[in-house]
């Protein structure tokens, strides 16, 4: 069965309106340690010295209604920035323990959300018709949806109401793959023109190449 998403095809109106009827809470892990970029890397300013954290939030925003931003407890710079511009702070005490917990804590945090999308701080470049996509997919009922760029999965990752129990269970370092990897037959893959989707930035040698 091909699940490639063939929907987007959709007049505007019927775009819009499959988009905001049903809009998933955004759990933006943001509880790494940065150490490869050797400062608090989510501070560093990007576009227009707009910092890292802010720049993915914003983005994100513009296509959901929620989001909740999730940060190791003893982060409390980045808990004063996030929190100052007004957005959901969720200090995870097991998010040194892996990506696993952080997710399964931001999702216990919104258990009336009606599907998730999951996404990292660290990539603030993917396109907002890539959002756009996404959301709508997962309004049509698509039970797990995911971006891919010249054949390669990228984020964030879309998760139905079904994946609830499962997603609270998420333990160690590898976020949600297990899940992923255990129904891939349902995945509906979303093919973009979008390098964004797996653009992240872990050095500051990055940080060039993904302003241009």
């Amino acid at each position: 069965m091909d699940n490639t998403a063939k929907w987007w095809w959709y007049p505007c109106y019927f775009r819009k309106r499959f988009i905001f009827s049903m809009s998933p809470t955004c759990i933006l892990l943001a509880a790494g340690n940065s150490q490869r970029f050797g400062s608090p890397k989510l501070l560093h300013p990007v576009a227009q010295q707009t910092p890292l954290i802010l720049m993915t939030a914003r983005l994100l925003q513009s296509v959901v209604k929620q989001l909740i931003i999730v940060v190791r407890p003893e982060d409390i710079a980045l808990q004063t920035v996030v929190s100052a511009a007004g957005y959901h702070c969720l200090p995870c005490s097991e998010a040194r323990l892996g990506m696993g917990h952080s997710l399964a804590c931001g999702v216990r945090a919104s258990a009336g959300a009606e599907a998730w999308l999951v996404a990292l701080a660290d990539m603030p470049f993917i396109q907002v018709q890539t959002l756009q996509q996404l959301t709508a997919g997962l309004a049509q009922g698509a039970a797990l949806i995911a971006p891919f760029y010249q054949g390669k999965r990228g984020h964030p990752v879309g998760f139905a109401r079904q994946f609830y129990p499962q997603l609270c269970q998420l333990t160690g370092d590898n976020g949600a793959r297990t899940i992923i990897e255990a129904h891939h037959a349902a995945l509906v893959r979303v093919v973009c023109d979008d390098a964004g989707i797996l653009q992240d930035i872990d050095t500051p040698a990055d940080l060039p190449t993904a302003q241009k």
